[in-house]
């Protein structure tokens, strides 16, 4: 048995590929169903991973019927909403945006019924020998596998059986909130993020929102702090680190019309990598947890893919099809994220926010 734990983008894009190659794979999931949680906000897909994966596993066209058009615009402005860089977006981007839940959605129909076991939470996991391991779920019952995948994330509980890697603080949050029927109950703030993302950044902290479909906000605060001090977090504790800043942006907390939630942001080692484990390998957040760049959910698809394609092209050959995927996912994640430690740096480092503008107007004039 090919068994996936974790039903997060990567997880199903590797069975949905396998699929595609008349190999069976099963998916276990923590979660009791698939509406059990929301799934997070608006991801924007490129050409040479995301929507690479999603050609691979057959869906691109359909992916196309979901994207939120417009999306793709970027607003950078200072803390009194002036506009320092306003990039709209023309219809000829490479990073279409979609809902996560919309391409999660996606993924599991194309699935077989009973791909993905809901209610399954990993407890255990022996070692048998020979490349197969024995999974205990929480329900008490147990499945053997002859090839498991950790695509369970951050705190994945395949990891150990391959790393002692932990994921560590990197010393700033995230606060999520949302607002709602923004042009009419919010129509300055609606103004001042427009049709796309906005980001108003100075050096620690900053307030970033992207525009959903159906008149949504969604808010991401950043702040760097301690992980305590976000211990009974309210909006009013939030906005007090923004004082003086136009209340076009201040809005995004104070009116924000659900509870704020806390995203302490953690990372694995840039280099992080493992000597070749019989019967077991991980992709996504379990094997390069890094800082959000946009890049996450694109390289866990890709991963899966490529993970997907590697043991199609090696019938009864699951070491080389592994050590396959490793030699190309390994270097490929590194880059990805030095790029991704880059980019925080440039969002809210000593140079914020013209680190980030130099990046953005420099990377429209790469050839």
């Amino acid at each position: 048995m090919i068994a996936i734990v974790g039903a997060g983008l990567g997880g199903l894009t590797l069975a949905r590929v396998l699929h595609l190659h008349g190999i069976p794979a099963t998916v276990f999931e923590a979660d009791a169903s698939p509406s059990a949680r929301t799934q997070g906000g608006q991801l924007d897909m490129h050409e040479h991973n995301g929507q690479a994966a999603l050609r691979a596993a057959g869906l691109y066209d359909e992916f196309r019927k979901h994207i939120h058009q417009g999306a793709e615009a970027l607003r950078v402005v200072t803390p009194d909403a002036t506009v320092l860089l306003d990039e709209p977006d023309d219809g000829t981007g490479s990073r279409p945006e979609i809902l996560r839940g919309d391409l999660r959605r996606l993924l599991l129909d194309a699935l077989p019924a009973g791909t993905v076991r809901w209610g399954h939470k990993v407890t255990a996991i022996t070692p048998l020998g020979e490349g197969r391991h024995e999974l205990t779920f929480a329900t008490g019952s147990t499945v053997p596998t002859d090839l498991l995948v950790g695509a369970d994330g951050a705190w994945s509980r395949v990891r150990p059986l391959v790393s002692a890697a932990t994921p560590e603080y990197t010393g700033t949050a995230f606060v999520e909130t949302y607002l709602y029927d923004v042009d009419d109950r919010h129509p300055a703030t609606a103004k001042i993020v427009g049709p796309g993302a906005l980001a108003a950044t100075v050096p620690g902290k900053g307030i970033q929102a992207h525009r959903e479909a159906g008149g949504v906000l969604h808010t991401y605060v950043a702040l760097t702090k301690p992980r305590e001090w976000f211990t009974d977090l309210t909006p009013a504790r939030v906005a007090a680190e923004f004082d003086g800043w136009a209340p076009e942006l201040t809005a995004l907390i104070t009116a924000g019309q659900t509870p704020p939630v806390t995203r302490l942001l953690h990372m694995l080692p840039v280099d992080h990598r493992w000597s070749r484990v019989p019967g077991v390998t991980l992709l996504g957040d379990a094997a390069h947890l890094m800082p959000p760049n946009g890049e996450g959910a694109n390289l866990a698809m890709l991963d899966g893919a490529d993970l997907a394609q590697a043991i199609a092209s090696h019938p009864g050959d699951i070491e080389g099809a592994l050590t396959a995927y490793e030699t190309t996912m390994f270097p490929r994640s590194r880059s990805e994220a030095a790029e991704a430690l880059d980019l925080f740096a440039r969002l809210f480092g000593p140079d914020a926010p013209h680190g980030l503008i130099d990046f953005l107007t420099g990377a429209k004039t790469q050839p």
